[in-house]
């Protein structure tokens, strides 16, 4: 009976484990293979070995360019992000009238497509008629090159990251909504302040879910691709930035990874080099997620614990 029941069990998840095999473990290994080779989609494949690598990590000055961009949107996107969705979490679990009415607000751009999204930004900070520039101009502050200048590109794009936090918002806020009114009540009978109760029940009360969306976060910077490209394809008909397939925007400022190992697998098929790009990041993910794991044990309260 136990074997039929192993049996039926096998047939019920046999199509997501031939999902798997096709779509995950065959597409993993083919671009581990694929590394080492020199490969551009339309004739065989040729073993090289560690040359892809060497060729990036050496010769390659545009690696390290796109690299760099995307270490500096991991670090000083990351921090941004988390605490805007905090302080808006704070902010909506206050006791207000149209609470709920807030909640859909700040929410509601997390819900529009991140294509959409980027075009909406892309006139809003338009040099020429943006909106932005247009707010600043009537307060009688300089106009500024959002995504002209090297220098404003990485903060412009993690300002329009900042407008859609609101799904990390969500997981915050109801992780305050965790933590037990008892825990305030004997705090403010102890005389505790509002500062005080922040930071000594409110932030370690929720350290489990700042650790999970560091990660999470971590993660997706690091594959940050979709808002720069197409803010570059859009951009190079409204004359704020010359884009050619294989750019990056001024002085390659928008040149993330991600982006770079589109560029090189898809624009210039050099398939080879972009497998060893992906399991170059994947190392480098690792390692990352690894390290905060290691460090996590010092700063995250479990409840119980």
């Amino acid at each position: 009976m136990k074997s039929r029941n192993n049996i039926t069990g096998l047939l019920f998840a046999c199509p997501w484990i031939i999902g798997f095999i096709i779509f995950t473990i065959y597409p993993v290994s083919a671009s581990l293979y694929y590394s080492f080779t020199n490969f551009n989609l339309f004739k065989t494949a040729t073993f090289v070995g560690l040359s892809n690598y060497k060729q990036l990590i050496v010769y390659d000055d545009l690696f390290w360019k796109s690299l760099y961009n995307t270490v500096y949107m991991t670090i000083a996107g990351t921090p941004v992000f988390l605490i805007l969705s905090l302080v808006m979490a704070l902010l909506l679990n206050m006791k207000v009238r149209g609470r709920a009415f807030y909640r859909t607000l700040f929410y509601l751009p997390t819900v529009m497509p991140m294509v959409a999204t980027s075009m909406l930004w892309l006139w809003i900070l338009n040099p020429q008629i943006g909106l932005m520039n247009s707010a600043l101009k009537f307060l009688g502050l300089p106009r500024l090159n959002w995504l002209v200048s090297p220098s404003l590109t990485k903060p412009s794009l993690i300002l329009i990251g900042m407008w859609a936090t609101g799904n990390i918002m969500i997981f915050f806020l109801a992780s305050l909504q965790e933590i037990s009114v008892s825990l305030y009540e004997s705090a403010e009978i102890d005389g505790a302040r509002s500062i005080g109760k922040f930071f000594y029940i409110t932030l370690p009360s929720i350290t489990p879910v700042i650790f999970y969306q560091l990660i999470v976060n971590f993660i997706y910077n690091f594959q940050y691709f979709t808002q720069a490209y197409v803010i570059l394809t859009g951009s190079s008909g409204q004359g704020n930035a010359s884009y050619v397939a294989g750019n990056g925007g001024p002085e390659n400022s928008m040149l993330f990874y991600a982006l770079y190992l589109y560029h090189r697998g898809f624009v210039y098929f050099k398939m080879g080099e972009a497998s060893a790009m992906a399991w170059i990041l994947f190392v480098i993910v690792a390692l990352v997620t690894l390290l905060i794991f290691k460090t996590s044990n010092k700063w995250v309260n479990y409840g119980g614990e």
